[in-house]
């Protein structure tokens, strides 16, 4: 397994995105825990340990950029940045130059300078002599300093002393360049203290006065030298090709090599990667800027740090020299949490490895800066960023995040108040039906989108009977407003499927070994409604979260159903599209209930029972239930819950029957609860029944903590919903359902807060 290659990781939610690094062997456990918890980050009381003054604790976002391939080596690069698109940038170039081999970078074995400034000085060139002579004499005083140092190869190796003119009162000075190795240390303050203990002696040999001691940024004896090759043939994109890529970024970096004003933004392009990663691993960013440009005026004009030519065969080159000293040990990676999680992470094993992966990350992110701007422009690229920027702003809810950025980069107006507009379209559209909706008005209950016509099915909550369905049981169940949409339109041949959100574009194979459970189930509904052969392209709009136990594989069924009812004309009433989708849930769950699709057709607060005595008893209730819908992040698959149940009933038989029949009565006392208002008492009966849920061991640690945090901040009762083994939690909060989403999203997760039934 490519362990920097993560397909699709910009479309998973946080919780997900944590759980697949996890899975790919990145994190330990505990800092698997952390993330998800929010516990991996600096507390103010810490904070308070770092610096003067301390009021509080800002944050940062941290980023993974993907896809490096560094001298052989895979590396996922954590980065810290508040800039839009440097991410997604970096893991593209990544991407790009791993399929010729990925990066090669050198270095040399880093040393910092250490100056001794030494003024009225009576003879400088007598001085410099003396210095000189006398070179073993200092280097031992500064290496008695730091034994540790020197035990571990490091400490002052060499000195150089330079003669520079001064129209000061002191006259022209003499400088002593002390050069020390601090291993994997920063090791500004070794150096620092260095200088201060060598200055008597120095003094004295100069017969001068020393001013200033103290080390210089500009470590010119910690170059990075990286460099890249990235096929012509590689480089076409939307419209351009390959050669004109290539020659732009040549001519674009020609620019930057002769004119200053160019070089500033061009060399910021670099230090935008370089920086992410020293923020990241707890590293001195401004000295390392400060060093760079230095380094990038050394030839008395300011110029670009990078080279880019083609080589004999036509293929791009980059090169890119900076001096880059940084550090693995000390007090940041003790003190802030999340820089020793990034370490970790990051999985370097020196400070100089660290040091060349800056390196490539730098080459990497100037080579798609100059690539944005000499294809689309660099302000293309920020359009969706800037979209998700706006879409914050408005106040736009997590459930309805995505469908807002989609909308207002299709309306071309980024603004807060469309984003508003959309918001306040997308909640209408997403409504549940009324429990007065009546069959023949079917037609009507198809959502619209931009005045379209669109397939609806609504997503589910249960508050009562999860498992004990599939046995006849009782089970509460209701809409929340949250529908997958779906539209279809006539393809010559075959049937295109189209998610945008989730990344897929694919034409269904029904003929293959193996066909995916989707294909299956589409492969049954176009048969029953005689629309088998029949080409068309199906493009669905998810509202509801995948795997999160809110009913998203019934709800998507029900949409596709009705988008083609509505394309063909096919005239389906909602009893046989509910009979469709029950089919399509046997091939995703296996032995489902039947409760996922009835709630996705009728979108109605009801009692539902399947089996022999089959019951679906609208509930009405006065007020609506105030719920918060925790979701953990972790894909519930719920055919494997139902079938683990299924196993341990066939073992034991009259144990679980036992348990279905507490878990009906639960659902029977829930009703009467639901009836008279008395939310204390089926808060109570959600707790039990969680109880019964976790016994089965269809519960998780994600989804207990969860429960706990709801608890413990206002619910009166909380419990999973749905198949378990990850997922959702439901809590009834009828005093601060805001308190409670709060605190779980605090925890890592997110928070939906929702009002079930009502008049």
């Amino acid at each position: 397994m490519d362990r920097s290659r993560i397909p699709r990781f910009y479309k998973m939610s946080v919780p997900e995105r944590v759980r697949m690094v996890r899975d790919r062997g990145l994190l330990t456990p505990d800092d698997y825990k952390d993330l998800q918890s929010g516990a991996h980050t600096l507390s103010v009381q810490l904070a308070d340990k770092m610096i003067e003054n301390v009021i509080g604790v800002m944050g940062l976002p941290v980023g993974l950029g993907l896809n490096f391939l560094i001298n052989d080596k895979e590396y996922v690069v954590p980065l810290v940045v508040e800039e839009p698109s440097i991410v997604a940038a970096l893991s593209s170039a990544a991407k790009l130059a791993r399929e010729s081999g990925g990066f090669t970078v050198e270095s040399m074995e880093p040393q910092l300078i250490g100056q001794i400034q030494i003024v009225d000085v009576a003879n400088p060139a007598r001085a410099k002599a003396a210095l000189l002579q006398r070179k073993d004499e200092i280097l031992n005083l500064a290496n008695s300093l730091h034994p540790k140092m020197i035990a571990r190869g490091g400490g002052a190796k060499d000195l150089e002393v330079f003669i520079h003119p001064s129209q000061g009162p002191g006259g022209d000075m003499v400088v002593v360049h002390l050069l020390v190795d601090t291993r994997d240390a920063m090791g500004a303050n070794l150096v620092n203290t260095m200088c201060e203990g060598v200055a008597s002696l120095v003094e004295n040999m100069a017969d001068g006065r020393v001013f200033l001691r103290i080390l210089s940024n500009l470590t010119d004896r910690a170059l990075v030298k990286a460099r890249v090759r990235i096929p012509v043939d590689s480089l076409t994109v939307k419209g351009f090709d390959g050669a004109q890529v290539r020659d732009g970024i040549i001519v674009a970096n020609d620019f930057a090599r002769i004119d200053p004003y160019r070089a500033a933004t061009h060399n910021k392009g670099i230090m935008n990667g370089i920086d992410a990663v020293a923020l990241a691993t707890g590293n001195d960013w401004r000295a390392i800027e400060s060093g760079a440009h230095a380094f990038a005026a050394r030839g008395g004009r300011y110029a670009s740090l990078t080279q880019w030519y083609k080589d004999d065969n036509g293929d791009l080159i980059g090169e890119l020299e900076i001096p880059i000293k940084v550090g693995t040990v000390g007090g940041p990676l003790q003190t802030n949490p999340t820089v020793a999680l990034n370490m970790r992470l990051l999985g370097v094993e020196s400070a100089r490895e660290l040091a060349e992966v800056m390196g490539a990350v730098g080459l990497a992110q100037n080579f798609s800066a100059i690539r944005a701007l000499v294809t689309e422009g660099i302000q293309q690229g920020h359009m969706t960023l800037h979209a998700r920027s706006v879409a914050t702003a408005a106040g736009t809810p997590p459930e309805l995040f995505d469908t807002v950025v989609e909308r207002l980069i299709a309306s071309g107006e980024i603004k807060i108040w469309k984003a508003e507009e959309i918001i306040t379209e997308v909640r209408s559209q997403s409504e549940p039906p009324t429990v007065t909706a009546r069959e023949n008005e079917q037609r009507d209950d198809q959502q619209t989108l931009e005045g379209e016509k669109l397939g609806a099915g609504h997503g589910k909550i249960i508050l009562l009977g999860e498992h004990a369905v599939v046995y006849g049981r009782r089970a509460i169940a209701a809409p929340i407003p949250l529908a997958i949409q779906a539209r279809v339109e006539d393809a010559r041949e075959g049937v295109e499927l189209i998610i945008p959100r989730w990344g897929v574009e694919q034409r269904l194979d029904f003929t293959a070994r193996h066909p995916q459970s989707f294909a299956r189930s589409l492969a049954g509904v176009l048969e029953a409604l005689g629309l088998s052969g029949r080409g068309m392209r199906i493009e669905v709009f998810p509202n509801v979260p995948r795997a999160m136990g809110l009913g998203g594989s019934a709800a998507l069924a029900v949409a596709v159903i009705r988008a083609m009812d509505g394309h063909f004309s096919l005239g389906l009433n909602d009893e046989r599209i509910n009979e469709l989708a029950f089919e399509c849930e046997k091939v995703a769950h296996g032995t489902p209930s039947g409760i996922d699709n009835t709630l996705a057709t009728w979108g109605e607060f009801m009692l539902f029972r399947n089996g022999e005595q089959p019951q679906r008893e609208v509930i009405e209730v006065s007020e609506p239930l105030p719920i918060v819908i925790g979701m953990s992040g972790v894909e519930s698959l719920t055919a494997r819950t139902v079938a683990r149940v299924r196993e341990a009933w066939k073992k034991n038989p009259a144990l679980y029957e036992r348990i279905f029949d507490e878990i009906d009565t639960l659902a029977g006392n829930g009703l009467d609860a639901l009836k008279s208002g008395d939310y204390d008492t089926l808060g109570e009966l959600m707790n039990v029944c969680q109880g019964l849920l976790n016994a089965m061991q269809v519960s998780s640690w994600e989804l207990e903590e969860l429960l706990q945090v709801a608890r413990n901040n206002g619910a009166v009762g909380a419990k999973l919903t749905g198949g378990g083994g990850g997922g959702s939690i439901i809590a009834l909060c009828p005093d601060d359902s805001a308190r409670v989403a709060r605190a779980i999203r605090a925890a890592g997760y997110n928070a939906l807060e929702v009002q079930i039934g009502g008049a």
